[in-house]
């Protein structure tokens, strides 16, 4: 996408009203997630990961008689571990994207004007 730039001299009040509708705001926003996406998109993330499959594929695994070798509760344990490990870490780092994306958002800047 192209960001255009219209001047304030009238003659392009249709233009810009056209540009300005796919450039509403002028804010900085570099989060992953929103309250409510968190958690399928988190893990949606963390299946993409091969260990993360295996360790799911043998807690699936355990919950068959036939084939159960461990307890399933200790089958489900690391991956467990690992899951929320990985959310908390990503949960951290997304909430100081957001604070820092605030600062920056109300922060004062200057306007070169003739």
């Amino acid at each position: 996408k192209w960001r255009i730039v219209f001047p304030d001299n009238g003659r392009q009040w249709k233009d810009w009203k056209q540009a300005s509708a796919f450039y509403s705001g002028n804010r900085i926003q570099t989060t992953k997630y929103t309250w409510f996406t968190f958690l399928p998109q988190n893990l949606f993330e963390q299946f993409h990961r091969l260990g993360n499959l295996y360790f799911f594929f043998l807690a699936v695994l355990n919950w068959f008689p036939q084939v159960e070798d461990f307890h399933r509760e200790i089958t489900m344990l690391p991956l467990i571990v690992v899951l929320l490990s990985s959310m908390i870490k990503d949960a951290i780092e997304d909430y100081r994207k957001y604070q820092f994306d605030k600062m920056i958002n109300f922060s004062k800047t200057r306007v070169y004007d003739k």
